[in-house]
């Protein structure tokens, strides 16, 4: 029987950015979490993809893996302690299937005293058992039965000295996968949750979960008396690389993925979004960035996060907020104007580079029915009735926009402002969003109309007093009655009296736009656009990113 020693611990490298107090990342190991929720698992699956076997035992406040056990078994599940069924295919539940099935009941006989894993595994053959870790303590249990008085008839047959316990909500059951063959028990009372670190034989292991292929170890949270939540503990750079080639094109420029690599890394190392709910840093969705293991991985992705291996995004000595998105349409926003909180280093500017590259539907157009828009809207939670009109009643200077405001057939006026001007069509009903913060409205009874904003974000009613920056950079007041501003669809003239509404029919709302995204920070396309330039990852970043430092 081999001994896994190699894979048990990290490498651990210390980055500038693990430097950082508010950094998520400990030891430059970070923990990603892959199903929790409503999404956790009864039962887990593992299988070796690359190297073979898998030692147990737990991840500590360092993140280091502390080894309590070994099999060199390829394909194990983890499964949530209790009644455990498994049907003729081989899955576990927690319900009586239909058909033939086997039965792992929560009683057992335990035998205690045994001081290694090794001790306990040689007594656990002998009686046709399991080595557990119970309470912080080597044991050996034995059966699995339905009740206590099955669990005390064995322990009388067997005529040896021990107890008949029953796992408790927070144990954890490792089996062959698709068997009844118990390999390991694990119930630490949820002090320490069971950790499972693949076995690379000398080399990196590389294992499959749900379809997808992961570096590093696992760990598995039970819920008092539920299901599990998977996490997997991995070196920041894997999961770094794991990261880039699903936010970004793994055959895009190398400057664009150097930038993206920093842009991941930095999050990463900020965040601590899911720590104290579900035990992990980030999860593997777009609610934070999207993380599949090393299926996509390109060499050139991987070579990106070699390149800025450790570097991370600064501002004013501490770690940005670096927020990006797929195309800003011609121009970034503030943040304070998209989300209301103003962040220095989140400052919108517009973008010369996207229109210099290929952008797949750059360009949008949806429209929605007047019956479409009430129901989207009252079924949201916004209080309108039946909606006869829908415009724009504000920009920012950039031209993109700031407030949408609806009105019903009552008269009554319904105005949202930031990111919810685009979110507030979301649909899946009907299967209609608008993409970007970068659109006109056009139809409804009152028409499109166009209000304006200042420099600090208050909404004015007209030009009259506004002043403006010239051509050559000089402050000028306006003093014309009407002013061209650039939109999502090119140049339109605003008067110095527009107000709230204007002078177009229809029935329906056609809604034009460019862009993808919330408009903040990096345009991945903008990066893209930049990298074809010439420009290398240090010039997009600082570009999008103002006044910080790349370390």
């Amino acid at each position: 029987m081999k001994k896994l020693l190699i894979t048990m611990m990290f490498v651990v490298t210390f980055f500038t950015c693990t430097a950082i107090s508010a950094s998520a990342v400990v030891n430059d190991t970070i923990k990603v979490g892959l199903r929790y929720g409503s999404d956790a698992l009864f039962s887990a699956n593992l299988e070796n993809a690359e190297g073979e076997g898998y030692a147990f035992g737990y991840f500590d406040d360092r993140r280091r893996f502390q080894e309590l056990g070994w099999t060199e078994e390829t394909t194990i599940s983890m499964t949530a302690a209790g009644d455990i069924y498994m049907n003729e295919s081989g899955t576990y539940s927690r319900n009586m299937p239909s058909g033939t099935y086997r039965y792992l009941g929560p009683w057992h006989v335990q035998l205690d005293g045994f001081a290694s894993f090794d001790e306990a595994s040689d007594a656990a053959n002998e009686v046709d058992g399991w080595p557990a870790w119970i309470s912080g303590e080597y044991v050996v249990r034995t059966g699995a039965y339905g009740s206590r008085r099955e669990a005390q008839e064995a322990l009388d047959t067997l005529g040896v000295s021990g107890d008949v316990v029953c796992s408790s909500d927070t144990g954890i059951m490792v089996t062959v996968t698709r068997t009844a063959r118990v390999l390991f028990e694990f119930d630490d009372q949820g002090i320490t949750d069971l950790g499972v670190q693949p076995d690379g034989w000398g080399d990196e292991p590389i294992t499959w979960f749900k379809g997808y292929r992961y570096r590093g170890g696992f760990e598995y949270a039970r819920i008092t008396g539920g299901d599990l939540n998977v996490i997997n503990v991995v070196d920041l750079e894997d999961y770094v690389k794991g990261v880039i080639p699903h936010e970004m094109s793994g055959d895009w420029p190398l400057a664009a993925l150097e930038a993206q690599a920093v842009c991941a890394r930095t999050y990463a190392c900020r965040t601590t979004k899911h720590l104290s709910s579900y035990g992990f840093d980030v999860c593997n969705t777009t609610d934070c960035q999207v993380y599949n293991g090393v299926n996509a991985s390109t060499s050139r992705s991987d070579e990106a996060v070699d390149n800025t291996a450790g570097q991370c995004v600064y501002y004013d000595g501490r770690l940005a907020e670096t927020v990006y998105h797929s195309s800003d349409g011609g121009a970034t926003e503030d943040a304070a104007n998209v989300w209301g909180g103003e962040v220095p280093y989140l400052r919108g500017k517009s973008d010369p580079y996207e229109a210099q590259t290929s952008i797949p539907d750059y360009h949008y157009t949806v429209t929605y029915t007047r019956d479409e828009l009430t129901w989207v809207l009252q079924n949201s939670g916004y209080d309108i009735g039946n909606v006869t009109n829908a415009y724009i009643s504000a920009y920012t200077p950039l031209g993109n926009v700031y407030k949408v405001t609806f009105e019903d057939s009552s008269g009554h006026t319904l105005t949202v402002k930031g990111e919810t001007c685009r979110m507030a069509f979301y649909s899946t009903t009907y299967g209609k969003n608008v993409r970007s913060m970068r659109f006109s409205i056009n139809g409804g009874t009152g028409g499109a109309s166009s209000g304006f904003i200042a420099g600090d974000g208050q909404q004015l009613d007209s030009l009259e007093g506004a002043s403006v920056i010239t051509g050559s950079g000089q402050l000028a007041a306006l003093d014309r009655d009407t002013v061209s501003v650039i939109t999502s669809s090119g140049t339109a003239v605003l008067s110095s009296s527009a107000g709230a509404s204007g002078t177009t029919s229809a029935s329906d709302f056609v809604i034009s736009g460019t862009g993808n995204g919330h408009n903040v920070g990096m345009s991945q396309y903008g990066a893209k656009a930049m990298a074809e330039q010439g420009y290398d990852y240090e010039d997009i970043l600082t570009f999008y990113f103002t006044d910080v430092t790349i370390e």
